[in-house]
């Protein structure tokens, strides 16, 4: 098939669109790839709406004004990309994820998980079939409905010397272990490892005024603070065993009580991005055998310090993903690319040793360009 896929994340600094030649199991061809940023004023919207999630509707009148207007870019995107395509991959934004496992559910109640957009806009915006709502049967089974892209992962492993470790940094950090065989069962593990891009980008929005902190600039003129970090450390989450998911805020309070917040906004930085490289450290306890690499992607991989951090923490070679010849900006995009594949073909795409869902399940659903 071929397939757009697209991919809007925590940053909310834009929309990355990536063309795939794939059946869902195999790759054919990567295409062209672009990311169109946000208005500052959608930004700023979609930031507002992060921060009010928990206490809005579906139907509330500024969720639905922010889908139209999200959509609207992504249709732009996928235009900007100028392909003839079969199919759409569309995430959509997430701006509430509570799994089954999160302390803000409670005992004995399923999770929920909301991702904004309009799949049938979009499908006729374009006029090509979308598959979208790729969480949310996981997570009405049980699963965690997080992280997705393992079995994408996999696919891009294949032919890689293995056990491999695979670290997105995003607002949130997630990892896919590939071990020996075709990763689809017992050989693939994956998992939201804690904070990365989110705390540091708000701590910098803060502290400087900057959406982030450019080029790790704040992070390495400080030091970081080992009693905050360990206070941090004793978070529970770190000790659970996955399979495990994370909202983007779910370390707001456990920052603020650290006493993250009184530190210099350099000490404060560095602190945020040794937490991260710490957490992705105590991730890898849970992995059957050491990954012989780690391949790093995401836009925390642009981080110097992020980077020299988790450099100091694992005990494997950290490399970007470029190395493998993979594409660090595209990548979440080119996976909704295939996972759209596999849910027009009714291929898994969540399994036990990703989300924690009972069995391997074909999650998503299609919406036709003409509906």
């Amino acid at each position: 098939m071929r397939t757009i896929g697209l991919m809007s994340g925590t940053s909310l600094d834009g929309v990355d669109a990536a063309y795939v030649e794939t059946d869902g199991e195999n790759i054919a061809r990567f295409g062209p790839t672009v990311t169109l940023p946000y208005a500052p004023s959608l930004r700023r919207d979609l930031r507002s709406l992060l921060d009010a999630a928990p206490g809005l509707d579906a139907d509330d009148p500024f969720v639905a004004d922010c889908a139209r207007r999200l959509t609207e870019r992504h249709a732009e995107a996928v235009a900007a990309l100028n392909v003839a395509a079969d199919l759409i991959g569309f995430h959509g934004q997430t701006i509430l994820h509570r799994p089954a496992s999160s302390p803000a559910v409670g005992t004995n109640r399923r999770g929920f998980t909301w991702q904004i957009g309009d799949a049938g806009l979009l499908a006729r915006m374009t006029g090509i079939e979308v598959a979208w709502d790729f969480r949310s049967a996981d997570v009405a089974a049980g699963g965690q409905g997080a992280p997705l892209v393992p079995i994408f992962h996999a696919v891009l492993c294949r032919n890689l010397p293995k056990p491999v470790a695979i670290l997105n940094l995003g607002g949130v950090a997630n990892v896919t272990f590939v071990g020996p065989g075709d990763g689809h069962s017992g050989e693939l593990i994956a998992f939201d490892t804690g904070p990365a891009n989110g705390p540091l980008d708000d701590w910098a929005r803060r502290s400087t005024g900057e959406d982030y902190d450019r080029d790790g600039r704040l992070a390495l003129s400080g030091s970081a603070c080992g009693a905050v970090l360990s206070r941090l450390m004793a978070h529970p989450y770190l000790d659970a065993p996955p399979p495990k998911s994370l909202d983007r805020l779910d370390f707001t309070a456990a920052l603020r009580e650290a006493g993250a917040g009184d530190l210099s906004p350099a000490d404060g930085a560095a602190t945020l991005a040794a937490f991260c490289a710490v957490c992705v450290a105590a991730a890898s306890r849970h992995f059957p055998e050491p990954p012989m690499q780690w391949l790093v992607a995401g836009g925390g991989r642009r981080n110097p310090a992020l980077m020299r951090a988790l450099a100091s923490a694992l005990d494997a070679p950290v490399r970007h993903v470029e190395v493998a010849g993979w594409d660090g900006d595209a990548l979440e995009a080119q996976a909704f690319g295939v996972l759209a594949a596999r849910v027009a073909r009714r291929l898994p795409t969540t399994f036990p040793s990703t989300t924690g869902v009972p069995a391997p399940m074909c999650g998503g659903r299609l919406v036709g360009a003409l509906l």
